[in-house]
């Protein structure tokens, strides 16, 4: 009489479905990794970038170390008003910064911006967890109304 029409699943076809959501979990599961890798760099946590307003705000509040990272030079034509001078272009900058308590919060400047971003860079890998860098310079600084003596 009458063929009973019976759909099995075609398991060529299921299985096939299940490597490639298999194969795409995978994938995002390895994104995630390598954005969390790259995102979990010593910077990411450690250091907020400044306008000087915010820098010199932020300098104000007690307990904060504000270090010019300029050359000893640099520091001796002028530099705010309770700065402790730590080159980090000089060979003892690592000896220098192990002196300060990692907790703490730093407040890092220098001419324009470069070494002080630098130097934000070697404190949050050398274990700081609370950085302030400011974007830009001691003249910038210096126009914000910050108290830069010799």
């Amino acid at each position: 009489m009458g063929e009973t029409d019976s759909k099995e699943p075609d398991v060529s076809v299921t299985t096939e479905t299940n490597i490639i959501k298999r194969s795409m979990a995978a994938f995002a599961v390895i994104g995630v990794l390598l954005l969390a890798a790259c995102g979990s760099s010593s910077s990411s946590n450690a250091i907020t970038n400044v306008d000087a307003s915010t820098f010199l705000t932020t300098v104000s509040q007690p307990g904060v170390t504000v270090v010019d990272v300029r050359t000893p030079e640099e520091f001796a034509a002028g530099h705010l008003e309770g700065a402790v001078n730590m080159n980090v272009e000089g060979p003892d900058f690592s000896t220098q910064i192990a002196t300060l308590d990692t907790a703490g919060t730093v407040a890092l400047y220098c001419q324009s911006g470069r070494r002080s971003a630098i130097a934000a860079d070697q404190m949050a890998s050398a274990g700081f967890t609370s950085i302030v860098n400011l974007q830009g310079g001691i003249a910038d600084l210096q126009s914000a109304g910050g108290n830069v003596v010799n």
